[in-house]
């Protein structure tokens, strides 16, 4: 049976949580969680780390959620809150471990031949992410993954909005480039 709290806005869930309603921050990780542990295993490139990410997350937005001025974008902001745990965990390993893993399984509906092209294809993809400078991976993972604005990025990455967008334009040209053959 679903509670009316589930067809409420994020708005007024978040308004309730952010009042300590605790159910109504229930809701919020129901809703959101999976998102945000998706676009955690992205960004580490492992699912070791992700859990621990994600509920670091949670545990400082039920903390700071009555803080937030807005609580229609609390979608948003529950991702840039993964986003830097999971950026703050990568730099806390000290090693070259790369950003990005491109590991999914393909569809068992494909044959042994679109399965090894797959592969294939997300090798090159994943080996040329792991070649882009970081601050243009960081970019182009936080838009095409997280699926940021180019101001969340900026604000996330403290540089200017037309530095994001320079550095996205050329993550963009670069993986063109490597990909060619793959169009």
């Amino acid at each position: 049976m679903r509670e009316p709290l589930d067809e409420a806005s994020d708005r007024i869930v978040a308004g309730r949580a952010a009042d300590g309603d605790l159910r109504a921050f229930e809701v919020l990780v129901r809703r959101h969680g999976p998102l945000m542990r998706a676009y955690a295993t992205r960004v580490l490139g492992s699912n070791s780390e992700v859990d621990d990410v994600v509920q670091e997350a949670f545990i400082t937005a039920w903390t700071k959620l009555p803080t937030l001025d807005d609580l229609s974008v609390v979608k948003s902001w529950l991702m840039r809150i993964v986003n830097r745990k999971a950026i703050d965990r990568i730099r806390a390993r000290h090693d070259d471990r790369p950003l990005l893993d491109w590991d999914d399984e393909t569809p068992p509906e494909q044959g042994p031949e679109k399965q090894a092209e797959a592969q294939s294809q997300r090798d090159q993809l994943k080996g040329a992410l792991d070649r882009l400078p970081e601050a243009q991976r960081q970019c182009w993972v936080m838009k095409e993954v997280g699926g940021f604005s180019y101001e969340e990025i900026s604000e996330e990455l403290g540089v200017p909005p037309s530095t994001v967008r320079g550095l996205l334009a050329r993550a963009r040209k670069t993986l063109i480039r490597e990909m060619e053959e793959w169009r």
